[in-house]
């Protein structure tokens, strides 16, 4: 026998059955995404706010060091390098005007009165090297920022205290491969222009956080039109089957 036609009421509501949780699922979806770009909004501003004030503090000239100041605060020192200890952190291949060439961050120990030695991070050197380092006699005042103690990662290269070669920066290691037993517990990284003829080039800027936050936000909010088309050309599918 033929098979009875369905009456509107059915159609539809078989209809509604077939895009019900499709629906719902796609809707759960779509709010997921726009609450991920919306945070990712809320990141851009929050960012944005402490490059600024990274950028404040970096214009404002460097002030005394004193106790264990916070992380990334610019501060001078007065004290003097020890050239006859050093170590190498990092490894960073740069243009130079001989082409590329790897490299590592100069380490010095910077003895001062009345209190432990502090390590200073004198800026890139590279590994091989016509122009010689420039090594300050005497006292000398080094600006700068503070860089908290490093901790290794799963990940982190092996450091090689023999070679003096490290990969981590963590004062207190490095300082007792350079025979220091009692270091102070930060770095400090030195700021300026790089000496004419000489090495090493210290860095020219506090160091800033990436944002990437606009184009995180613009991906979840592009995923979302992306899920929206994509149930509409869905739904249209099945309501002329």
């Amino acid at each position: 026998m033929p098979r009875p036609a369905q009456t509107r009421p059915e159609v539809s509501a078989a209809l509604i059955r077939r895009l019900l949780w499709p629906g719902l699922l796609s809707l759960l979806m779509f709010l997921v995404l726009i609450g991920l770009g919306t945070w990712q909004i809320q990141r851009l501003h929050w960012k944005r706010g402490i490059l600024a004030q990274i950028a404040q503090a970096e214009a404002a000239p460097p002030v005394k060091l004193a106790g264990e100041p916070s992380p990334f605060t610019k501060v001078e020192v007065t004290g003097r390098l020890r050239a006859d200890l050093s170590a190498t952190y990092g490894a960073e291949v740069r243009d130079t005007r001989r082409g590329e060439q790897m490299g590592a961050y100069l380490i010095q120990p910077l003895e001062r009165p009345n209190a432990p030695p502090l390590l200073v991070d004198r800026g890139w050197v590279p590994q091989k090297r016509v122009r010689p380092i420039d090594q300050p006699q005497g006292e000398v005042t080094i600006a700068g920022y503070v860089h908290p103690a490093d901790h290794p990662h799963l990940f982190s290269a092996g450091d090689d205290p023999a070679t003096r070669t490290f990969y981590t920066l963590d004062p207190q290691k490095i300082g007792a491969a350079l025979g220091l037993p009692k270091v102070a517990p930060f770095i400090l990284v030195a700021m300026g222009k790089q000496p004419p003829q000489l090495w090493p080039d210290p860095a020219k800027h506090l160091p800033r956080p990436p944002n990437d936050h606009l184009q995180y936000a613009l991906t979840w909010y592009g995923l979302a039109g992306v899920l929206v088309v994509m149930f509409i050309s869905w739904s249209r599918k099945r309501l002329r089957e």
